[in-house]
This record gives C-alpha cells, structure tokens and sequence, in this order.
C-alpha cells in the first residue's frame, strides 16, 4: 500500500542526519545520542578493573603430603628444585559466582601486577625465587591445599567459624569437579516441622520465613563459595612458613608481597560476588573472617573501618539469627551452630570496637534475644559430643563459660560507649557517677566472671596453645577497659571537677567535693595501672613462647593502649608490649610503625615530658621508674628461661611449660600492690 506518511519503522531512515519522524516532529535526532551514550558505556565497561582467572596449565611440582595436625606448627615441606621460569600465563577472565575452584585458584596466584621497575621474563620475580612454580596446576592446587591447612591449624583455633572436616571433603569435591558452584543462592530453606498443622515454611506472613531462606544445609559435595575459598587461603598466607613464603619474605624485607595480594584479591572478590549485600550462611562467616584478615590500621585506606564487621551483622539480622524462633527453626545442626556462633562474634566484635575505637556500637541490649546456648538446647542428644577429647574449640569455650563472661563484658562496654563518647561528654567532661558507676560494673565482673575465664593462680601443666591464648585474651580484654575509662577521664576530665574549674568557687562544700573526685580519680590510676602491667606481663609470657606472631588480630589492642599508658608514664614494662608487637608485625606489618610510637612516647617521657591532663593531678610526676610493679619486672627478666615457639622448634610440644619460680607469682600481685 502506497501512503505518503508510512508508518516509520522500528529501524531509523537517516535523511541528512535526521530521522523521519523527528523530521516531522521538528526535534534533532535521539539516535546518535544513544548510540554515543551506550558505546561510551560498552568501552567503559571493558575498560573497568574486575577480579579476573586464569586458564590454568598443568604442572610437574608438587608439595609433599598435607599433614593434619592441630598444634599450631608449620607442616613438613620438601625442598624444591628451582627450575626455570615457566611460561606467562594467558590473560585471565573474570571470577564470578560460576567460576569453579581451579580457575579461582589460577587467578588468586597468577602473576602480580608489573612494577615500573620490574625486568625478566619471570613474572612472578616479585615472589621470590620459587613463585613460578604457581604457574603449574597440581603445585598449585597442592600449595593451596598446604595454606587451608595452617587455616585450620592457628586461625581456626581462635575463630572456629567452619567445620574443619567437611570444609576439606567440600574443596577436595570443588578440586575434582567440573560443575561450577551454583549462581545464585538456592533459597529452599529447611526447617523442623512442629505439631502444628501450619509451619514456618508454610506461614507465609511468619517473619523468618524469607529470611533464613538461605540457611540450606550443606552438602559433602556442594562446592564452596569463592570468596571463603580465597579468604582461607588468604589467612594460611599469612601465618604459613612454606618455602615459597619464606622465601617472599627474604626478599621482601620480612613481609610476604604475596600474602598482602591475597588479601587485595580476596577482598576485591568478596566485593564483587556482593558478599556485604546477600544474605548467606558462607557470605556471614566471609565476612566476620575478612575484617580481622587485613590491616588493622585505622587510618590506612584499606586497614580496618569495621565495615565487614557492620556488613556481617546486617546479614545475620537478614537471617533473623538474632531470634530464637528462627535459629531454634534451623535442620541443619551444623549450619546452626555456626550461624548461633557468627552471632555471638559479630556480637562481642560490635561491643569491643565500639569502646576501642570511640564508635557508638550497632547493637543494643534488646536487639536479639538468643543466649549461647541454643543450639546445644535443641540439638538431639546423638548429636552431642560427650567425648571430651573430640571436644572442638567452639564447644571448649561454652563450657568454660567464656561466652557468658564475654557477653556480660560486652554489655559493659556497649555502656560505656554510649556514655563517654557523646559530644556532650566531650565538651562537659564525665559525670562523677557514670566513672563511679562503671568502676562498680568493673569490679562486679570481676568479682563474678574473672577467676573462670582469667589465667589462673596455678597454670596446668596440660594447658595447650588454644588453652593459653583464651585466657590471656580474655584476662586483656578485662583489664583493657581501666585504661579505656581512664583516658577518657583524662581527655574529657570530670564534668563536676570542670564546672568547679569555671566557676572558680572555692566554698568548703566545693572543696570536700573536689577531695572526693581526687580520691576516685587516685583509685581509677591505681587500678588502671595495675592493668597495664598485668597486660604487659602477661603479652611477655606470649611473646616469649612466640605466640603472638600466631595471634589473629585478637591482642593488638590490649597491646597498644597498655603501652602508650606505660610509655607515658615511662615506665620500664613498655619493654613487653613493644616487643609483643614487634613480634605481631611478622603477621601484621603495621604493629612495627605502632611500636616505634610507643618507643618514641616512652623516651620522651624518660627524658621528662609529662603527657596527662585531666588525670594530672594523681600521677606522679617523680619516681615511677623506680616503683615497677612485680609483674612487669618478673616477666621481663625470667622471658629468657621459657621455652621457644614451636615455629622455631617442631620437636617441642606446643604446651606452655610455666611453674617457672617468680613468673607465676608476679601474674597476681594486687592492685596497688608494687615493689620498690
């Protein structure tokens, strides 16, 4: 059919630059508009950084056998025979949800970026001599093997979050299978059926029907999630003694270049398979993994803001972990277990940054109503572990009560946070009762909780490495908060003391009143520093057993604030807590910057710089480099006569050997007890 004004077609008739029916519209054409705007974004798009993989190559190295061991020493490794550079790999793709394990570990060890500086065909020259061999296949599939394993050895001990067992059959499946890991998260949750004719599966207004829709238990042959695949391998890097490592870190200056690109890698991975933003069992336990993984320095752009730590308790509220009619609710004892666990860690984690870091915390009291104990109430009685020498490190804790010392410690602090970092507190000073009242709290934890979960009067002969370290970390994290209460007072001083100051009111009534204040400040610095010593005594026994270079972002803190208060002070126990992170800074390279400050603070004040404000007036300005308290001295001087860590030893066994005459007593001196 002829018709002058056809309809235009889907296809645009250019005619001089313009389209018929933006002709007739007297409008420029859209079209080459759109059709910049998309290519811009096509060539952006191909332009943009991406996690990527690489096509693996078979290799002809290989690893000795992998050795189970629980003791916190490094495996058995042969010596590998150099050989010559292997060929660049192709280049590498990019790593998805759908990527299977083989190419995830190509891409996790294919070659680091080039330097401006960097010559030769070795591409992995950065890494140190033995790095090419990661260029093969079966060497590297071995060597992730070997890290996975010093995972389980040191890191698991400390943050049981995985069942070791079917963590290593579900990589071994992932190793030998070609079916990648499902896209997206099966969303099929399994739940117990009650009595009642209407389930919580079948209750579709029921709130914790679509939230826990990914707890679905786990399959021996389900293959594992890419990015918990890549941050374990991150955390073996970083405390492994391999060959390949050791030799990174001599050429290195003693930092491995290849565990810091693990670490880069795995969080850029965790970013792009939105681990933050969906909610899942695997996405939860990345996450409360990655935050202690990477540096702890807050001022570093890529050091610790607490952001994994607020994107995995907002993926467990996603859950609903933080109800127990939604745990309780769970099939799958293990996945509950380990969900009820990643909310106890996220948990205290939350309480212990907010009062470290002067941040109000994410949680409150009245925002879950779970206890420690809930998996164990509706775990069938097969499924209880009455073997005590099968008991896990999880379950070890329980029964000691740490989980209830520490929840009630947490609830402590989450207070404190809320009232010393105010702006009005800041500006006013700190209320008389509120420091009054918090010392109280202290002591009443004490009183309840420290003689169960602290380092005992008497150290077992038995006690192991795991044994030793949660109760020193425990005992820290109690005495931490004296120092924590003390600089705020000193910072912001107290608010009745401070409007005393303004008014410049001498009457008897404001003079018995002030005299009060000086004697609770006094008791507030006598305890505090108690407190320090007691850290640093206690980081000496540590040190000296080289345990805290296997410390996993758990005694930093304690370490730093009770140093910078002794370096303050000048005080000659400064000596344990800077060599404490001296020795930290083989895991953690920003624990030597941090000592250095401590040492720097320390001369200053042995020079006569008095660095106190609020707290000035009970410390004395004269004499405390002579008035040391039992602890620091004692453990200073007998650290020579413990034994070395396993790292340096394998034959010795990982049990702390104490009973050393003065060592044990210079843990329990009183407060205000000192030794001139």
């Amino acid at each position: 059919m002829q018709n002058s004004e056809s309809k235009v077609q889907p296809d645009c008739w250019f005619r001089k630059g313009r389209v018929q029916h933006c002709l007739a519209k007297n409008y420029p054409c859209t079209h080459h508009i759109q059709q910049a705007t998309s290519e811009k974004k096509r060539s952006a798009t191909q332009k943009r950084v991406r996690t990527q993989s690489t096509q693996s190559t078979p290799g002809s190295s290989s690893v000795g056998p992998i050795r189970s061991d629980n003791a916190p020493r490094p495996l058995p490794y042969p010596i590998a025979t150099q050989l010559p550079p292997a060929p660049t790999q192709p280049q590498p793709s990019r790593v998805g949800a759908q990527t299977s394990t083989k190419d995830l570990l190509a891409y996790l060890f294919s070659p680091p970026d080039p330097r401006s500086n960097s010559t030769g065909s070795n591409p992995y020259a950065e890494w140190g001599e033995m790095a090419y061999q990661l260029d093969g296949e079966n060497w590297r599939n071995e060597f992730a093997l070997d890290l996975i394993e010093v995972f389980f050895q040191i890191v698991h001990l400390r943050l049981p979050l995985l069942n070791p067992a079917q963590f290593r059959v579900r990589f071994q499946a992932s190793l030998r299978s070609s079916t990648p890991p499902p896209s997206t998260p099966t969303i099929d949750l399994k739940v117990r059926r009650s009595n009642s004719p209407q389930t919580h599966s079948q209750s579709g207004s029921n709130h914790n029907s679509p939230k826990s829709a990914h707890l679905l238990p786990h399959s021996d042959c389900q293959p594992i999630d890419n990015a918990l695949v890549a941050t374990v391998i991150a955390w073996g890097a970083k405390f492994s003694e391999h060959p390949l490592l050791l030799a990174d870190r001599n050429r290195n200056g003693g930092q491995s270049l290849l565990g810091k690109t693990l670490i880069d890698r795995t969080r850029s991975l965790a970013e792009d398979l939105k681990v933050h933003r969906v909610p899942t069992a695997d996405h939860v336990v990345t996450a409360l993994l990655i935050e202690p993984l990477q540096s702890q320095n807050p001022e570093e752009t890529q050091g610790y803001h607490g952001f994994w730590l607020t994107s995995a308790i907002r993926l467990l509220l996603d859950l609903g972990i933080n109800r127990k009619s939604v745990t309780t609710s769970i099939e799958d004892y293990d996945i509950q277990g380990t969900m009820v666990f990643a909310w106890w860690m996220a948990c205290l984690a939350d309480a212990y940054r907010s009062v470290y870091y002067r941040r109000k915390p994410l949680l409150d009291d009245d925002d879950y109503d779970i206890d420690f104990y809930t998996a164990e109430k509706t775990m069938p009685a097969e499924h209880i572990n009455t073997d005590t020498s099968q008991v896990s490190p999880r379950e070890q804790l329980q029964f000691l009560g740490y989980y209830r010392a520490a929840h009630a410690l947490a609830r402590i602090c989450r207070q404190m946070s809320r009232h010393l970092w105010r702006p009005a507190t800041e500006s006013d000073g700190v209320p008389l009762s509120t420091v009054w009242g918090f010392m109280n709290s202290l002591n009443q934890w004490k009183d309840e909780y420290y003689a169960k979960v602290g380092v005992p009067p008497n150290f077992p002969s038995n006690w192991d490495f795991i044994s030793c370290v949660t109760a020193c970390a425990s005992d820290v994290t109690y005495h931490i908060q004296w120092i924590v209460l003390f600089s705020a007072v000193d910072d912001y001083g107290i608010q009745e003391q401070n409007d005393l100051v303004r008014t410049a009111d001498s009457g008897d009534a404001n003079t018995a009143k002030h005299a009060e204040i000086e004697a609770i400040k006094k008791k507030l610095y006598d305890d505090t520093l108690y407190s320090a010593c007691r850290i640093a005594g206690l980081a000496g026994v540590l040190t000296s057993h080289g345990y805290m270079r296997l410390d996993s972002a758990v005694m930093h803190v304690s370490c730093i604030h009770a140093g910078f208060f002794l370096a303050k002070l000048g005080r000659p126990e400064v000596q344990n807590c800077i060599a404490a992170l001296q020795q930290y800074s083989h895991a953690y390279e920003e624990m030597t910057e941090r000592a250095a400050d401590i040492k720097r603070v320390y001369d200053a004040a042995v020079s006569g710089e008095f660095d106190f404000t609020h707290m000035a007036s009970v410390v004395p300005r004269s004499g405390f480099h002579t008035d040391s308290m039992m602890g620091g001295h004692h453990d200073h001087h007998h650290a020579s006569h413990l034994p070395h860590s396993p790292l340096h030893h394998q034959s010795v066994s990982p049990q702390l050997q104490f009973g050393i005459p003065g060592v044990q007593q210079a843990f329990y001196d009183q407060p205000g007890q000192y030794q001139v």
